[in-house]
């Protein structure tokens, strides 16, 4: 009898747990809708989730940086009030996502996700912090000398944390070396050249850009295959 009862509080017990894991949700919002609800919110906690480097390059205002990928991010978030709103960030997207779902795990019920981070915000024209230090990197007037060529100009905006960006690095190196005479190849970081991209309204990655006597006749979002872009080349 001692059994069965010390079984049924055991479920019951669990079924709670269950239930009150089942109330925490993460709120996926535009770069706008995060700066609204940012000034609706007193008690926020914002965190930007990128490098200590990214994040005194720009962050947004009253901002923690809690680095996603460093080994101690979860006990700097266990810092955090988990009565309180946590609205995360890092620069498109992919870290923010993954560091929603740990907060949720460590027991947080309340968090809002800027689904397509920093870029977005900067293409949105929204207050950031910068340090006097921040370099504002290639300048468009520096850019559009790089589109003056004879050759095609192949403008490749990367970031060092991006998967996608790493993956098609090696094939964008090989297709430079094999033809030179036909294509020239520009990289630029998106981490180092935050004006850059808002200007030429970036704000995910990975983005390529390929002109032709300085006009852009092809471009693509996100991960492209080597010979999706040769073929881009080759017409």
């Amino acid at each position: 009898m001692y059994r069965s009862i010390i079984i049924a509080l055991f479920a019951l017990v669990m079924i709670s747990c269950s239930k009150a894991q089942n109330t925490a949700s993460t709120t996926s919002l535009s770069a706008t809708e995060f700066s609204e609800k940012l000034k609706k919110t007193p008690n926020a906690q914002v965190v930007d989730v990128r490098t200590l480097n990214e994040y005194k390059k720009g962050h947004i205002q009253n901002a923690v940086n809690i680095d996603w990928n460093a080994d101690d991010f979860a006990e700097k978030a266990a810092t955090l009030d988990p009565a309180k709103p946590v609205f995360l960030y890092c620069l498109s997207g992919p870290r923010s996502e993954a560091a929603a779902e740990k907060l949720k795990e460590m027991g947080y019920s309340e968090i809002y996700e800027m689904k397509r981070g920093m870029m977005e915000w900067r293409s949105k024209n929204l207050p950031e912090l910068k340090s006097a230090a921040a370099t504002q990197g290639m300048s468009l007037q520096q850019y559009n000398e790089e589109l003056k060529s004879d050759r095609l100009v192949l403008v490749d905006f990367y970031a060092d944390w991006c998967a996608p960006c790493k993956k098609m690095e090696p094939y964008l190196s090989k297709i430079a070396a094999e033809m030179p005479e036909k294509v020239k190849i520009v990289r630029v970081n998106a981490d180092d050249n935050t004006e850059l991209c808002k200007a030429m309204n970036v704000s995910a990655l990975p983005v390529l850009k390929l002109y032709r006597n300085n006009e852009i006749i092809w471009e693509s979002l996100g991960f492209v295959e080597e010979a999706e872009v040769r073929k881009q080349l080759l017409k």
